[in-house]
C-alpha cells in the first residue's frame, strides 16, 4: 500500500529500509544488550540525505511545503522495523528540530536546521522533569533575563539523544508566578559553559537509544536563541507535539510490522503435526488479526500525518493523539501476540521478538501517556458533543 506516496517519498523509504537492513540488523542485538550511541548509521543516514527528508528546502532540506512529517514517517517505520532503539537517533532528532521548524525565525533556522539537513548535528527536546511529565505545565527549570542573555537553571530527565545531540530544544520558566503562561522554549548548544549531562538511564527497552539527564547550572543563552517569544513555550511544546506524534507512531508500526516479519519466518520454518505452523487454522486466524490491526493503524497514521503537512485540518491535536494512541497499542499487542505464538524460545534473547516487545512498550508512554492522548481525545469529543447538542 502507497499512501498516495511520490516517486520521491518511496525512494526515501527504500533508502532507509536498505540501511536498517544492511547497517542495523548486524548491531541490532550489541546495541540492545550494551546500549551505547549508534553513530555509524547516523552516518549511513546522512550520507544517504534522509535528514534532510523534514527539513525545509530554504534550510538544506527538501521539504518545500508542510512539515515533512509524511518523509519522518516513513523514513522511522522502515528503521524501527529492524530496530526500534537505534532508529531514534534519527526520529529525536526530528523530535528536537520540530520548535525551530514550526516558531524559528530565518536566522534560527538557518543557524540550527542548515546543520541537521546535513547530518553533522543532531537535535533533542528537553521538557520532561521529575515532577513533570505527562503535566507539561509542572516544570520548575527557570530562564532569568539579564541584558541580552539567559541564565537557565533545572534539570532534565529522560531525554532523547540526550548528551549526543549538539542542538537542544529546551522549556523553561520565564515567568514562575503565571505557570504553564509562563513557559518559554530556549533554544541550547551543547558546550554551553553551565550546561552538562548526568546519570544515562538503563532501560528496559530502546537500549539503542541513548537517554539522559541535562543538568542547566546558570546556563548563559543569547535572547536571540528564544524561539517566539516570552510565554509562548507552552504552545510551542504543544504544537510540536501535535506535529511529531505520528513519528511515535510510526515508530510502533515498525516495530509491529518487524515482529509479524519475524512471526511469519518462524511459523513458516517450524512444523506441527507434518504441516508448517503457519498451515494451522489456528495460527492464521492470529495473524490475520494482526495483519488487519497493523493495516489500519498505518491507514491512520498516514492519514493524519498528510493532514499534518497539508495543514487540511483545522485541528490536529485529536487525530495526531489517536494516530499515536492506536498505532502503539497495536504493536504492543501485536509484539506481544507474537511471542506467545512462538513459545518459550522467543522469551530468551536469541530471538528479537522479547527484544521487540520491550521496544514497543515505550510507544504507550513516551511523548504523551497514551491515558494523555485518551484525554485530548475526549476534549474534542466533548467540543462535538457541544456543538452537536446546540443544533438540536
Amino acid at each position: 500500500m502507497h499512501y498516495h506516496l511520490t516517486a520521491e517519498q518511496q525512494e526515501m523509504a527504500e533508502k532507509a529500509r536498505k540501511i536498517a537492513v544492511e547497517k542495523i540488523l548486524p548491531i541490532r542485538k550489541k546495541y540492545d544488550k550494551e546500549g551505547g550511541f549508534p553513530w555509524e548509521v547516523v552516518e549511513a543516514l546522512a550520507e544517504a540525505g534522509l535528514f534532510k527528508v523534514f527539513i525545509p528546502e530554504e534550510n538544506g532540506g527538501i521539504v518545500r511545503e508542510g512539515n515533512g512529517i509524511t518523509n519522518m514517517c516513513l523514513v522511522t517505520e522502515e528503521l524501527s522495523r529492524i530496530c526500534g532503539g537505534i532508529a531514534l537517533a534519527y526520529a529525536g532528532t526530528g523530535l528536537g528540530a520540530f520548535p525551530i521548524i514550526l516558531f524559528g525565525n530565518a536566522e534560527q533556522k538557518q543557524k540550527f536546521l542548515s546543520p541537521i539537513a546535513r547530518g553533522e548535528k543532531l537535535a533533542a527536546f528537553a521538557l520532561t522533569e521529575a515532577d513533570a511529565g505527562s503535566d507539561a505545565g509542572a516544570i520548575k527549570t527557570t530562564a532569568r533575563k539579564d541584558g541580552d542573555f539567559y541564565y537557565l537553571n533545572g534539570t532534565k530527565i529522560f531525554i532523547t539523544n540526550g548528551g549526543e545531540a549538539d542542538i537542544y530544544t529546551v522549556l523553561a520558566l520565564t515567568a514562575q508566578e503565571k505557570g504553564a503562561r509562563g513557559a518559554s522554549m530556549f533554544i541550547v548548544e551543547k558546550g554551553t559553559e553551565g550546561f552538562e549531562f548526568g546519570r544515562k538511564e538503563d532501560k528496559m527497552g530502546i537500549r539503542g537509544s541513548v537517554t539522559k539527564e541535562l543538568i542547566f547550572n546558570d546556563v548563559k543563552v543569547p535572547a536571540e536563541n528564544l524561539l517566539g517569544r516570552e510565554g509562548l513555550g507552552f504552545i510551542v511544546a504543544m504544537r510540536t507535539f501535535d506535529t511529531s506524534r505520528p513519528g511515535v507512531a510510526a515508530q510502533a508500526l515498525g516495530i509491529a510490522q518487524g515482529a509479524i516479519d519475524e512471526l511469519l519466518k518462524i511459523t513458516y520454518s517450524h512444523e506441527h503435526e507434518g504441516k508448517h505452523l503457519l498451515a494451522h487454522q489456528g495460527i492464521q486466524w492470529k495473524i490475520a488479526d494482526m495483519y488487519a490491526e497493523l493495516y489500519a493503524a498505518r491507514a491512520l497514521v498516514y492519514q493524519v500525518a498528510s493532514l499534518v503537512d497539508r495543514g487540511k485540518a483545522k485541528e490536529v491535536s485529536h487525530l495526531s493523539a489517536m494516530a499515536k494512541m492506536f498505532a502503539s497499542d497495536v504493536a504492543m499487542k501485536i509484539s506481544s501476540q507474537a511471542l506467545e505464538i512462538v513459545g518459550g524460545e522467543a522469551y530468551t534473547s536469541e530471538m528479537p521478538l522479547e527484544k521487540m516487545m520491550r521496544d514497543a512498550k515505550i510507544t504507550q508512554i513516551y511523548e504523551g501517556t497514551n491515558q494523555i492522548q485518551r484525554n485530548i481525545i475526549g476534549g474534542h469529543i466533548l467540543k462535538e458533543a457541544g456543538k452537536l447538542a446546540t443544533k438540536n
